[in-house]
């Protein structure tokens, strides 16, 4: 008589419940030390992760430069060539006037500071019931010495000392992309081959190619938009008279990757602006409306009419997924959230196991009819 048929239904079903419930924690051991990996490993997966989209975006036209007789290796040069032009020439133009407004980040804060809470100002009272607030709750002794804390430390020291890190995970985000432009098709060949689970591998790479294909167009296009986005707020922002508009048209292009803050942070920083640089309230409201108009016409027209219906994404997911990845990546987390989000959701829509999850991350088409 075997080991299974000597236990009654009632000790084969306990067995049954431990076997889910060593599963149940193993996966949350697993996902705890998942999520303590990308804290821990940021400064390594973060260009990683650049890099990996930058080749899902640039692998079509090099593609269609291979048509034309050109090698992947030229290719990848002439990418990472135009990449490098474009960092280097938004480190020499817009490096002075974003250390400026780092280091005069202090003044400006204590600036909108003093108009706000000036004489008639709209913090006036606010400040006034704070003060008499904290006397009541915090009676002071008139032996009581108050010592003042000067703190050593200037943002633009903590940003001068983060200056070299940035710069490093950009060159080598750069580097691995000509690596992998460069490799071809043999990246996403050698993948494949190394996953053995798959029964047909010619399958397994028209999904990949699949993906590719539509990542790549949203991604293009997402970037072209934004692009334009920018180049607009900075002329408009020019048009009012602001300074550094240059760099406030280059923080619409990267803010606009990020949904719901980034418009908001954007249209922030250009009102504060707006406030010092010209005298009373109403240019700085014009500053921040006509940020905003610029960011909502293109979320309401632009984008939807080149972006297919099917690459929504659920407005609820994407904005848990914006905030978990701002927890574990901070600011740049949140710019490749929505584009990590999309690569989920075309690769569950692309596998017949996962399409229920795909609809579930896309947005409700219902609405839409």
């Amino acid at each position: 008589m075997s080991r299974d048929d000597a236990e009654t239904p009632d000790e084969q079903h306990r067995d049954v419940k431990t076997l889910r419930g060593i599963k149940f924690a193993g996966l949350g051991i697993f996902l705890l030390l998942l999520l303590q990996t990308l804290v821990w490993a940021s400064d390594f997966l973060i260009p990683v992760t650049t890099a990996i989209l930058g080749y899902f975006v640039l692998n079509r036209p090099r593609r269609w430069l291979a048509r034309m007789g050109m090698p992947p290796t030229v290719s990848a040069a002439v990418f990472t060539v135009f990449l490098i032009l474009i960092v280097g020439l938004a480190l020499v133009n817009l490096s002075e006037p974003v250390s400026n407004f780092i280091s005069e980040l202090p003044g400006i804060v204590q600036q909108i500071d003093d108009k706000l809470s000036a004489e008639g100002g709209a913090l006036q009272a606010v400040n006034e019931a704070t003060d008499a607030a904290g006397e009541i709750l915090n009676p002071k002794d008139d032996d009581t010495v108050e010592v003042e804390v000067v703190s050593k430390t200037r943002i633009s020291t903590v940003v001068a000392g983060l200056a070299p890190s940035l710069l490093g995970q950009i060159a080598f985000a750069i580097l691995l992309l000509f690596f992998l432009i460069s490799s071809g098709d043999m990246f996403i060949r050698k993948t494949l081959q190394s996953i053995g689970r798959f029964g047909g591998k010619r399958r397994a790479v028209e999904i990949v190619y699949d993906i590719e294909d539509r990542l790549g167009r949203y991604l293009g296009a997402i970037t072209a938009i934004n692009a334009g986005l920018g180049v607009c707020v900075a002329a408009a922002m020019a048009l009012w008279g602001l300074p550094n508009f240059l760099m406030i048209g280059v923080l619409a292009f990267l803010f606009n990757f990020v949904p719901f803050v980034g418009a908001i942070a954007g249209s922030t920083i250009a009102a504060a602006l707006a406030f010092v640089s010209f005298e009373g309230v109403w240019p700085a409201a014009g500053v921040w409306l006509t940020y905003m108009f610029l960011t909502s016409a293109e979320a309401q027209l632009v984008t939807p009419a080149l972006i297919s219906r099917h690459m929504k994404l659920n407005t609820t997911v994407v904005f848990l997924s914006v905030a978990f990845f701002a927890w574990i990546w901070s600011v740049m987390g949140m710019i490749v959230a929505l584009p990590i989000l999309t690569v989920i959701k075309i690769a569950c829509d692309e596998i017949d196991g996962l399409k229920a999850v795909g609809r579930f991350l896309g947005q409700d088409e219902t609405a839409d009819d």
